[in-house]
């Protein structure tokens, strides 16, 4: 009987985390159905936006004015609408094969530690955890 609960809760953990999440015409797709917006500003900064068209996240990689040195670049979420940051130069929490693979996996970041919701809100309480987990003072 133990393993049967055990085994329904390891399913329903690997259902929680394994959406798929796409980025198909301008729209942030998990699972089939549409949560958000995206806009490619460039291959250094997307913007997301809720279903009543607020910026509600800019992602943004910053190379510190410094093009042959990666050493001090870091990447910037910006939370516009509950007004919070996140500054941080481990790329790796994101980091894929191309700009938009990138933004997939900030998604399901954002999905895995509950910031994001599969309406597309924002929980502003997972966030300050998200901040503490990840900020890094940049200078």
């Amino acid at each position: 009987m133990k393993k049967i609960i055990i085994l329904g809760l390891l399913l329903g953990i690997t259902q929680v985390y394994a959406q798929e999440v796409e980025l198909k015409d301008d729209k942030v797709i998990i699972d089939g159905k549409e949560i958000l917006k995206y806009e490619k500003v460039n291959n250094g900064q997307y913007s997301f936006f809720n279903n009543a068209d607020d910026e509600i996240l800019m992602y943004k990689y910053q190379n510190n004015q410094t093009q042959e040195l990666i050493e001090d670049d870091y990447i910037t979420f910006n939370f516009l609408t509950l007004k919070k940051k996140v500054q941080t130069s481990d790329f790796s929490l994101i980091y894929a094969s191309s700009s938009k693979k990138s933004m997939q996996k900030l998604i399901k970041l954002l999905l895995k530690e509950k910031v994001l919701d599969l309406t597309g809100t924002m929980n502003d309480e997972k966030l300050d955890i998200f901040i503490e987990k990840y900020n890094q003072v940049i200078k």
